[in-house]
């Protein structure tokens, strides 16, 4: 399994899709500033964790933002899709260009079928 990390009682792992809610103030107001992109890597120790998230904005240009799991004005971090990855590092998509920069596998969560179910019914 890939390298994950604990935010509020949710566990994000490498290769999932989240949207990352952060307080930005200009100026005297403030506001809440949505990332959304996939977790290419995570790391550090206990107060020094850290995650880095890639998107694709405008004109395929590709964004990395490396948030520190401390960071005060880190309000949450919702989880879009869970990623199926092999890696712990995802450092490879950095060579992909356009749509295939964020082509990753979705894991399959609870579809399993009980062999055992099927037979009796």
């Amino acid at each position: 399994m890939a390298q994950h990390f604990t935010f509020q009682d949710q566990q994000i792992s490498v290769g999932d899709t989240v949207a990352v809610h952060q307080e930005v103030s200009e100026g005297s107001k403030k506001r809440i500033q949505v990332f959304e992109g996939i977790v290419i890597a995570a790391g550090g120790q206990e107060t020094g964790r850290a995650f880095t998230v890639r998107k694709i904005a405008s004109n395929n240009v590709a964004v990395e933002k490396i948030f520190p799991l401390e960071l005060p004005s880190l309000q949450k971090v919702v989880i879009k899709r869970h990623g199926d990855v092999r890696r712990a590092k995802l450092y490879y998509l950095r060579d992909k260009i356009g749509r295939r920069a964020t082509r990753i596998k979705e894991k399959a969560r609870g579809t399993s079928v009980n062999p055992v179910a099927s037979i009796a019914a």
